[in-house]
């Protein structure tokens, strides 16, 4: 009798513990679509999260060699800037005060059309910031996403030979069609600076010289050691960012002929800025932005 009970015993033992198994097993065991569900909430939240604002003046410098690298290219093509709106406002004034006693009558209409979509660049990625929030990981690969496509886009379409690429046959005077390519690279310009902005990081605005070198030489701690003084060193670094991507179009242009190559180059740049963004360390809680 009691081996019967015993036996019974040790039969019902196994087979709860089966069952515990097999309900472990289930729990463990999320459906497909569960799994997907968990997949898409974790990503959503990965993007949503605010990055950390540390270390961040190392992409913002980077994006000074991509301004460098296409000025350079666009000027020596077209004879204006994409980036840099102080040299274009001068050549707006020069071609109203000199009308068609002039070589190029209409080539202040370039420089015009890249001011006006540097301007809507501008308002159009301030507020996409605002939008998304400023500091939130989906905003910077976003917005840097969609500086890296205008730039792409803009070299298939001189590739595709849709716009003349070839340096030394690009008309002196306007064709129309330069248009579009200074449209799209001088509204995707925009979209950098305002991201230092949001940034915290003024001393490398990534589009212009001027500010930066008043800054550097009214600076009262310029002759601080270099661990001392950060703000001064982005602003020797985004100076030489600017001039070496420059000299690298100049090159570019010279030893190839085309000005698409720089522009890839300039898109590759960007996209690497847009992965570093998708990996960016995450803000950590009660640390002040800045």
């Amino acid at each position: 009798m009691a081996q019967g009970v015993e036996k019974l015993t040790q039969s019902q033992m196994q087979q709860a513990g089966h069952d515990v198994i097999s309900t472990t097993d289930e729990e463990r065991g999320d459906p497909p679509g569960e799994k997907q569900l968990n997949r898409e909430t974790w990503m959503r939240r990965y993007f949503q999260i605010d990055i950390s604002t540390q270390n961040t003046d190392v992409l913002m410098l980077t994006c000074c060699l991509i301004s460098g690298l296409m000025d350079s290219t666009i000027y020596n093509a077209y004879g204006t800037f994409v980036s840099m709106q102080t040299g274009n406002t001068i050549f707006v004034g020069l071609g109203g005060s000199n009308g068609k006693d002039t070589y190029k009558p209409y080539g202040w209409v370039k420089s015009l059309t890249s001011i006006a979509c540097f301007i809507l660049g501008s308002l159009f990625f301030s507020r996409l910031s605002r939008l998304l929030g400023p500091l939130r990981r989906t905003t910077f690969v976003t917005s840097f996403l969609l500086q890296s496509l205008f730039i792409f886009i803009t070299a298939c379409i001189i590739q595709a030979g849709v716009i003349q690429g070839t340096v030394d046959l690009i008309p002196d005077d306007i064709d129309w069609k330069q248009e579009l390519a200074i449209a799209l690279l001088s509204f995707q310009s925009a979209g950098q600076m305002v991201g230092s902005r949001v940034l915290g990081l003024s001393e490398i605005p990534t589009v212009v010289v001027t500010s930066v070198l008043c800054d550097f030489a009214s600076d009262p701690e310029i002759a601080q050691p270099l661990r001392r003084n950060v703000k001064r060193n982005r602003r020797v670094l985004a100076f030489l960012g600017i001039l070496v991507g420059a000299v690298v179009g100049g090159w570019l242009s010279k030893v190839t002929g085309k000005m698409q190559v720089a522009l890839w180059v300039a898109g590759g740049i960007k996209i690497s800025v847009v992965a570093a963004w998708a990996f960016w360390p995450k803000r950590l809680q009660g640390v002040v932005v800045g």
